[in-house]
């Protein structure tokens, strides 16, 4: 078989560069942490998995939660093989390969087609080795057949890119040290020091004053030199969210919000002041619902904005997961 157009060009927004810059260096600071602490000896960093955890197999009772679950934290790579399919035992090691490779930015699931026939047909799947990706919930296909390494690898790294600049999903966290745990007695080192120290306590200190502009200017300062700073990220993040609503007439903002369910800027103004007050649902289905009905630019401030209150809860949040799924289902 040959393989099928393997170009995801058309997928990828590049009004999303904000927020791809933004999850780029939130991974790679995680990684850089997990690195630190391998490289001191101690615990796995918390969230951390071991790199077996990059390659597992799945079945028809599993898919939802370890397939599509997942997809929302990190793509899903599926390969659709058999036992008896001489080119899958070709392609099913490269392909276990180049994921491990990407470190945490991909995972793998291999699917028995003689055992999860359901699954099979559900993907319209003709022959096999055929590959697949998920991402955020919904399927992207790769292609079919045994392809060049060359081909696979531009494939793979492009999904990396769809998934980090038009969903802001950054992958899971690699810890060798995961694989058997801390050993017996260890303790985990002290963090040292970080070079910012100072500025990330002054930050603080304006933002409990209530002094947003010396707070977002503490932050940007520590951003400009280390970007993958993410106590500084959380915390611009923040003071940003809290500087557009301090002069707002809630009152004025949720009228227009309620007058004009189309009006992109209504929506985000209403969007911030729910999340200031705590209904972070609420927050993200406006701004989802405010992307379904908008396009061009419209939708991509939208979009954007919702991604920077992603970022003010934090990836770790369920819901946050849970928006990201529900904002693919909008956009493909």
């Amino acid at each position: 078989m040959q393989p099928r157009n393997m170009s995801m060009s058309g997928v990828v927004d590049l009004a999303a560069v904000k927020a791809a810059a933004e999850a780029k260096a939130k991974a790679e600071q995680a990684r850089a942490e997990a690195a630190r602490q391998a490289a001191q000896g101690g615990a796995p960093a918390p969230g951390a998995v071991p790199p077996s955890a990059l390659v597992t197999d799945v079945d028809e009772a599993g898919f939802e939660r370890d397939v599509l679950q997942l997809s929302s934290e990190v793509p899903v790579v599926l390969d659709f093989w058999a036992e008896w399919c001489q080119p899958c035992k070709q392609l099913s090691p490269l392909l276990e390969r180049l994921v491990v490779e990407a470190n945490g930015r991909l995972v793998m699931a291999k699917v028995d087609v003689d055992a999860n026939q359901m699954l099979m047909q559900q993907f319209g799947i003709q022959g096999i080795p055929a590959v697949f990706a998920v991402v955020a919930g919904q399927v992207l296909p790769l292609f079919q057949g045994v392809a060049p390494e060359q081909e696979i690898r531009a494939t793979l790294a492009q999904l990396v890119q769809v998934a980090e600049e038009r969903f802001g999903i950054i992958g899971l966290q690699v810890d060798p040290a995961a694989e058997g745990g801390a050993p017996a007695g260890s303790a985990p080192a002290a963090a040292p020091a970080g070079p910012h120290d100072a500025l990330l306590e002054a930050a603080v200190t304006a933002l409990d004053a209530g002094d947003l502009p010396g707070a977002i200017q503490a932050y940007k300062n520590v951003l400009s030199d280390d970007p993958a700073n993410t106590e500084a990220r959380l915390g611009l993040a923040q003071a940003e969210l809290l500087a557009r609503v301090q002069s707002a007439d809630p009152q004025a903002v949720r009228r227009a919000a309620a007058e004009n369910p189309a009006d992109p800027q209504a929506q985000i103004a209403a969007a911030d002041l729910d999340l200031v007050g705590g209904h972070v649902e609420d927050a993200f289905g406006r701004l989802i619902d405010t992307v379904r009905v908008t396009a061009g630019a419209d939708r991509d401030a939208v979009r954007v904005r919702l991604l920077e209150l992603f970022e003010v809860i934090g990836a770790d949040d369920p819901r946050v997961g849970q928006a990201r799924a529900a904002l693919a289902r909008v956009l493909f």
